[in-house]
């Protein structure tokens, strides 16, 4: 006979909550997990599932990409928190990168700037990966011309080093230091096999801003009929920036 006001369910909801927290302790889960499980009972469970069980079950990339959203969303300083650890006990170039990388999505640009250089020495002093980290985190804090100087001497270092994303940050660069001749240049090679839409919209905005409107609006129509041709994969891939090219197209 169950206890006074106890049905089934709800002491297997009980056996569940308590199973999961036992779960998160004993493998050494985020204790924040723990106050989730036991105050956001229902909540806090199918996030500690999706998160934590679901994506180690089915191995599947798909799945690890879903956790890490909800992961982040939850606790958006976790792998900031869990790459800072691993740097300052390992001290390698990985683990320091890792932890860059992280400071720079979360818009700590200065920090980064800070780590990168710290990787960059030995061995590693012309890593082109970590030259290309440290110009990112430099044009994002604001300072294209020493963005333009590391990318340049990435360039002089790798001269056999290709990155599309470092060529459209050179080419960015080059337009945030006021040089739109060298920067026009730059767009037009780049949105020939830039893969994305992002590098021909930025060339049609240049493009538009130099008083070549009808430069720009060939460079956005064709954007936007290769994007009607190519796979649905692509076109929700890039809608943010097609959906800007048609707005830009628009007000030409």
């Amino acid at each position: 006979m169950l206890p006074y006001g106890l049905s089934p369910l709800l002491l297997i909801s009980y056996a569940v909550q308590a199973g999961l927290v036992i779960h998160c302790f004993k493998t050494g889960r985020n204790s924040m997990w723990i106050w989730a499980l036991v105050f956001l009972p229902f909540v806090g469970a199918v996030a500690y599932i999706v998160v934590e069980i679901l994506p180690e079950l089915s191995g599947s990339r798909g799945a690890r990409r879903a956790a890490r959203g909800v992961r982040r969303a939850i606790d958006p300083g976790q792998d900031l928190r869990r790459f800072e650890v691993e740097a300052r006990r390992s001290g390698d170039v990985a683990s320091n990168q890792r932890y860059a990388d992280e400071l720079l999505r979360q818009g700590r640009s200065a920090e980064a700037q800070g780590v990168y250089r710290q990787a960059l020495r030995g061995l590693y002093e012309h890593d082109p990966n970590l030259m290309l980290g440290l110009a990112r985190a430099q044009f994002a804090a604001g300072d294209a011309g020493a963005a333009r100087t590391t990318l340049d001497s990435l360039r002089e270092a790798n001269p056999d080093f290709k990155s599309p994303d470092g060529h459209l940050l050179y080419a960015r660069a080059l337009e945030g230091e006021g040089n739109n001749v060298k920067a026009l240049e730059e767009f037009r090679e780049l949105s020939r096999y830039y893969a994305g839409a992002e590098a021909a919209l930025r060339y049609a905005q240049l493009q538009a801003r130099s008083g070549d409107k009808a430069g720009a609006r060939s460079t956005l129509e064709n954007l936007l009929e290769h994007a009607r041709l190519a796979p649905r994969h692509y076109q929700r891939a890039q809608e943010e920036w097609l959906s800007s090219a048609r707005r830009e197209l628009a007000a030409l």
